[in-house]
């Protein structure tokens, strides 16, 4: 069972190397998470979904942990948002391992340095807590989003919240209530 994270050159740097082609398929539904580095005093990770543009901020330190942690972080996220349990439960237990990859698209690439616009912005302007890490993703996961469509409510959350919809009827396992 194994994820991808797919890094930018410094979260790469300061996580480790990526492999060389072929990636092995994620055995996660939500599929690629892309990772970057934010130089804020503690050191944050910033991950993306690379399906749903949902943000999951976390301590970076001790990073060589930090994939090892992600699960649980994305899991908390989750919880926080209101995501059906089985869900993440799911996909927690798919995330027993990571490869580390390059980035390999500009939109998420892009999604993520306008969370990161946005997160800084509202730590130095608003009432945020810079620690509340889980807070800031949760709002960031309410806000609208470009590339994701209507159907999808333009949030990361709407988008999430319509891939678990359609994972849970798709799974004759998980009847919806």
């Amino acid at each position: 069972m194994v994820f991808t994270v797919r890094g930018t050159k410094k979260f790469l740097d300061r996580v480790g190397r990526p492999v060389a082609d072929p990636l092995p398929s994620s055995s996660t539904v939500l599929g690629d998470w892309y990772g970057n580095v934010l130089f804020w005093r503690p050191q944050v990770a910033v991950f993306v979904n690379a399906s749903t543009f949902m943000p999951v901020l976390m301590p970076l330190a001790p990073s060589t942990s930090v994939l090892a942690r992600f699960p649980a972080a994305m899991a908390e996220v989750f919880a926080k948002l209101g995501i059906d349990p089985r869900f993440v439960a799911s996909e927690t237990s798919a995330m027993q391992s990571a490869v580390l990859a390059k980035t390999a698209s500009r939109q998420v690439l892009g999604v993520m340095n306008e969370f990161v616009f946005m997160a800084e912005h509202t730590i130095d302007t608003g009432p945020s807590d810079p620690d509340d890490l889980i807070g800031l993703s949760v709002w960031l996961a309410e806000t609208i989003v470009g590339p994701i469509s209507k159907d999808d409510g333009y949030t990361p959350l709407g988008a999430l919240e319509q891939l678990v919809a359609a994972t849970l009827d798709a799974d004759a396992g998980w009847p919806r209530e």
